[in-house]
Formats: structure tokens, C-alpha cells, sequence
């Protein structure tokens, strides 16, 4: 760097994840060899929003600004050779989105100092990112502690001329999770047919959309469960659950270009049938004390809010005939073949609820560091910041949960296309997305 030994950004007690509302401090530290005419020392703090049509393309094609804001350390002047330090204070504005890095679009923070130097001089620049968690609190979502449901009937063919009826109906415990929580599903089948069924699976998938002139969807299934078919004329349940692993928020509230959704499939192979359950991640997990139900906040826009479309799950399909009552049919449980969230011995992996450190407040929390401590590590694969958790008064340390983050997708064609509605899912003539998805 010629002159200039050190040129470093440094955040007031090495925080890095910041909440909408907060002060960002630091300090720019300089070390000179020989003294060094400047012309201003400038701290800049600056966050956006950029989105394109091209995979892992930075030449954005929409973009946004959430904060753009520049103080001058120092004024004209001169260096003198060794240390010097300047600090630097800025206010975050308070409707700011969540960080967010994906394959078509990121949310980005970061300091950045200058140094001008006089005219044929070499000017000299450094930057440090930072990351913003904008809360979501899941008690201030309507009915979200109410199970989420969905059911499809299909009519079938099979050996030319036999007709069969099947019914599929899915229900999750609950319509919001936090990372670190257990969605426990709950499948019913009846086959009321001679003919076997195929393989059932569950899938928690992710869907980021972006708003391009031609929105473009990305499609990633983050978690999935294979259960065996159903005999002939039975009626089967199948209870399984999913770990959430760490993910960014639903909605990505304060961003006009970036919009993320949750969601379980619930599919049947042969005949083919499937059933949507939409669902939210959020920062603090579901109170189900009974209390005074939360209000949203004065002032916020409903349009801010990330909606579940529609809130009730009302089936397009006819009423199950009376003959496909459990009464009707042989009772069996279904066996699971395979979880993706298993080691590689094939044992379940087990997590307590403390080690995932489930706040009742908005705590941010703090990602790992990497090797070279000058960012934090960012899991690319669902654009979530990996986070620290503690237990009681230990030191917090990174999550250790490599079996349970969903792998890199990057290898996948784009775009996909957008899931199924509601009504569409509930459609026995709707297979088309089940499809794209094995």
C-alpha cells in the first residue's frame, strides 16, 4: 500500500449484526510509514437492494437504497508517519430490510472510508460489511398458531378399466417457526382402490422471487421425507417431523424487490396428487400461552406485512365419500424410508430446543467470523446469516449443524417455476409442480 501500513475499519465491540433503529460505531485505524498529505478522510454508510435476470450477475438491473450517509473525519491536512484512529458513528434508519444474499439479488450493508489525497496521488479506500436483522415477531401474525391444512381427492384408472378414490390430507402443528424448531407433520391417506399407491414425501421448500421486469423464482427444497406407499383399500397416517434450519425471514419487509415464502408439499407418487401447506419463518417463535392477542403496530402498513394467501384452507375437491372413512378401512402406519436431515450412518438428528437458544425477544444474533475476522460467514445457500447461540452463561459459539443446512444449489437451472396456489394444489389435475420437483 505504499505509504499507508494499515487501513481498517473496526466495529465498536466487533458487533456485526445490527437491528433497524440502531447506532453503528467504530473506528477508521491508519498506519503510515512516512508522512501522507490528504485532502479528507470520509466514512460512508450505505445499504441497497440489487436484483437481476442473470445468475450471480452484479450488474444489477433494479436496485434500491435503504441508507446513504457520509462524514467527514478530517479535513485537509497531513498525515504524520504512525497510528492514528478516527471514529465514526451513524444512525440506522428504522424501516430498513433484513440482509439477504441469493443467487439473482442481494440486501448488502457496509462502512467504506476514504482517503483523498492531492491531485496525481494515489487516493485509498477500504470497506467492512455489516448485517441488519429487521425483526419478525410470528405473535404478531394472524392465526398463526392454528395448525395448517390442506386436502385433495383424486379419482383414478388403472388396469384399463378399474376406477379408484384417493384422498390425501396434510396438517402441520403450526403456520410459523423460528430456526431451531420442529415442524411436526401430520399425513393421512386413504386408498380406497386395488391398487398400491407409490412413495409419499414432504418437502420444506423455499421461495425467493424476484421482482424483475420478468420475475424470475428461485425454487429450493431445504428439507425432505420419504415414506412408503399405501396398500390397497388402506387408510394410513404418517407422522414425521422437520428441523428448521437457520433461514431468512419470511417477507423481507422494507425490500420492494425481493419477497420470500415458505411452504410444505405434501406429495403422492402414482397416483400423483399434492397438497400445499404455506407457512412463515420468522425471529421469535410462537407464544401458545394463552394471552391478549398482539396488535400490530401503530402506523405499520398492512401491505408491509407478509401475507398467507388465502387464510382459509377451503378444498376445491368434493366431500370424501362416507366409504373412505377410517371406519371403512384398514388402519397402518407408514414407515419413512428416508430424511435428508440424518447423519450419514442413517441415525435421526436430535437437537434440544435450548441449544437453538429460542428467544422470547428480539435478540440478534451474532454470525460466525471467518478465518481472517474481516467478515462474518454467510450461508449462501439460503442467504441466512449463520448464527451464534449460548446456553446459560457460556461464551455464545456458532451453531454446529451442518446436517441440518440444506446443500448448494447452485448448479441448478433458473428460473423455475412459481408453486402452485391453494386452489391449484387442491386441483387432483394439478401434478405439473410435484413433478418439477423430482
Amino acid at each position: 500500500m505504499g505509504k499507508l501500513q494499515e487501513f481498517e475499519i473496526t466495529f465498536t465491540n466487533n458487533k456485526v449484526v445490527y437491528n433497524p433503529g440502531e447506532s453503528i460505531s467504530g473506528t477508521v485505524r491508519i498506519k503510515t510509514s512516512h508522512s501522507l498529505q490528504f485532502k479528507a478522510i470520509k466514512v460512508n454508510c450505505v445499504g441497497s437492494c440489487g436484483i437481476t435476470s442473470k445468475l450471480n450477475d452484479a450488474s444489477w438491473m433494479l436496485e434500491e437504497k435503504y441508507l446513504s450517509s457520509t462524514l467527514s473525519v478530517a479535513d485537509k491536512g497531513t498525515l504524520s508517519a504512525g497510528e492514528h484512529s478516527f471514529p465514526f458513528q451513524f444512525l440506522i434508519p428504522a424501516s430498513v430490510p433484513t440482509s439477504f444474499e441469493g443467487p439473482f439479488g442481494k440486501i448488502l450493508y457496509k462502512i467504506r472510508a476514504f482517503i483523498d489525497t492531492p491531485r496525481f496521488s494515489k487516493d485509498y479506500k477500504t470497506q467492512r460489511p455489516f448485517y441488519l436483522l429487521n425483526v419478525l415477531n410470528l405473535n404478531e401474525l394472524p392465526d398463526i398458531e392454528q395448525p395448517s391444512c390442506a386436502v385433495t381427492t383424486k379419482k383414478f384408472s388403472y388396469l384399463l378399466v378399474k376406477t379408484g378414490t384417493l384422498m390425501l390430507k396434510a396438517c402441520s402443528d403450526l403456520r410459523g417457526y423460528t430456526p431451531g424448531q420442529v415442524i411436526k407433520l401430520s399425513t393421512e391417506i386413504h386408498n380406497k382402490s386395488g391398487k398400491d399407491t407409490g412413495y409419499v414425501m414432504a418437502s420444506l421448500i423455499q421461495r425467493v422471487s424476484y421482482k424483475t421486469k420478468r420475475p424470475m423464482f428461485d425454487l429450493r427444497p431445504i428439507a425432505e421425507v420419504e415414506g412408503a406407499g399405501v396398500k390397497a383399500g388402506k387408510h394410513a397416517e404418517w407422522r414425521e417431523q422437520i428441523i428448521v434450519p437457520p433461514l431468512p425471514q419470511s417477507g423481507l419487509t422494507g425490500c420492494s424487490l425481493i419477497d420470500i415464502e415458505y411452504f410444505i408439499q405434501v406429495s403422492l407418487k402414482s397416483p400423483e396428487a399434492v397438497v400445499t401447506l404455506p407457512i412463515y419463518i420468522g425471529n421469535i417463535a410462537v407464544n401458545l400461552t394463552p394471552s391478549i392477542p398482539h396488535p400490530i403496530a401503530q402506523g405499520t402498513p398492512m401491505s408491509a406485512m407478509p401475507s398467507l394467501s388465502p387464510a382459509p384452507v377451503v378444498p376445491s375437491a368434493p366431500p370424501v365419500e362416507d366409504d373412505l372413512g377410517a371406519g371403512g378401512v384398514d388402519s397402518e402406519e407408514i414407515p419413512t424410508k428416508s430424511h435428508s436431515q440424518q447423519d450419514p450412518s442413517g441415525v435421526p438428528l436430535s437437537m434440544s430446543h435450548s441449544a437453538f437458544g429460542q428467544a422470547s425477544g428480539p435478540v440478534a444474533p451474532q454470525p460466525a467470523q471467518s478465518s481472517d475476522g474481516s467478515a462474518p460467514l454467510f450461508c449462501l445457500s439460503t442467504g441466512a446469516t449463520i448464527p451464534f447461540f449460548t446456553d446459560g452463561n457460556t461464551t455464545p459459539v456458532p451453531t454446529s449443524c451442518p446436517l441440518i443446512l440444506p446443500p448448494e444449489y447452485s448448479t441448478w437451472e433458473y428460473p423455475h417455476e412459481p408453486p402452485p396456489t391453494y386452489e391449484e394444489s387442491c386441483s387432483s389435475n394439478n401434478s405439473s409442480f410435484n413433478s418439477s420437483m423430482r
